[in-house]
């Protein structure tokens, strides 16, 4: 059975949480490289990319409207249980699989470290790392910047280690809720990545806020007016010309105080009981999943 999961051009956070989380909970030997059957771990992966012939186990994934929606109903998926209600619904599947993003079972873990020296900290989308400047908002407005490209390890201690995390990465809600590090959601700036964090939320009962950010380029300005992700051409070639220095500066600027104050606002946490509740169904979700493979041995 081979492991799934997203990978783009740089490691994303949120998707290499796969490498981490199920090796540590599953039997050793349990995954593959068998293509013939998949384990459809963390993030959005649910889509109709997915081998149609291949027989797909659904652990806590998410349907974000990435991909094509698939028909999970033709004999080729199983589903355990998928990130939130959205998904269920959007799946048409009985809502009891909603659960929560499989990444909460970092819960059940043994993890690096706190880094103590991190303060209060920002994690942007990764996409908004090559888009922008964070780095220097971040260091203007004396905030720590978490990198979602960095290696996992290193991120776990961060977050383990913040006094407070604003983040525009969902993953970033997701482990700091899981470890109990008080968050406030930024609202991405392109608009494709909001609907998953609603779903993700409302497995937790949670009434997520998602306060705008200020963009740092002219690219993410652009981004955030007209929605366009993909190739931006002229603009992209704008924003990294000489002429573009200047805007860029005074962009940034902007962001890193509206960053400063969003740091002073009130940050979130779901239940103590929401996440041991939804910790306990999701790991028994697993550890089931085990054991029918272990007794069909």
């Amino acid at each position: 059975m081979k492991l799934v999961f997203f990978r783009g051009k740089v490691p994303n956070f949120g998707d290499e949480l796969n490498l981490t989380v199920w090796p540590a909970l599953l039997p050793k030997g349990f995954l593959d490289d068998d293509e013939s059957e998949l384990f459809v771990g963390i993030g959005s992966i649910i889509g109709d990319h997915l081998p149609a012939k291949a027989r797909k186990f659904v652990m806590g994934s998410g349907y974000a409207g990435y991909m094509g929606l698939p028909d999970v109903h033709d004999g080729t998926w199983d589903i355990r249980f998928v990130r939130g209600p959205n998904t269920a619904k959007t799946l048409k599947i009985d809502p009891k699989l909603s659960i929560c993003d499989s990444a909460i079972l970092l819960r059940e873990m043994d993890l690096p470290a706190p880094d103590e020296s991190v303060g209060v900290a920002f994690m942007p989308h990764y996409e908004s790392l090559e888009r922008g400047d964070w780095a220097s908002a971040c260091r203007q407005a004396g905030i720590t910047l978490i990198d979602a490209t960095a290696p996992v390890d290193k991120i776990l201690s961060q977050i383990r280690g913040a006094r407070l995390l604003i983040t525009e990465a969902m993953h970033g809600a997701i482990v700091a809720d899981a470890l109990r590090t008080p968050w406030i959601g930024a609202k991405p700036i392109y608009g494709g990545h909001h609907r998953k964090w609603l779903d993700w939320a409302s497995a937790l009962d949670l009434d997520v806020r998602l306060h705008p950010l200020k963009p740092t380029s002219m690219l993410e300005a652009y981004i955030g007016k007209t929605g366009r992700g993909g190739a931006l051409g002229k603009v992209g070639r704008l924003n990294a010309s000489a002429l573009g220095i200047l805007p860029n500066r005074i962009l940034t600027s902007i962001a890193a105080g509206h960053l400063a104050a969003m740091s002073r606002l009130e940050p979130q946490l779901s239940r103590d009981s929401a996440i041991t509740s939804v910790t306990e169904r999701a790991r028994e979700a697993v550890d089931t999943f085990v054991r029918s493979r272990q007794a069909a041995i």
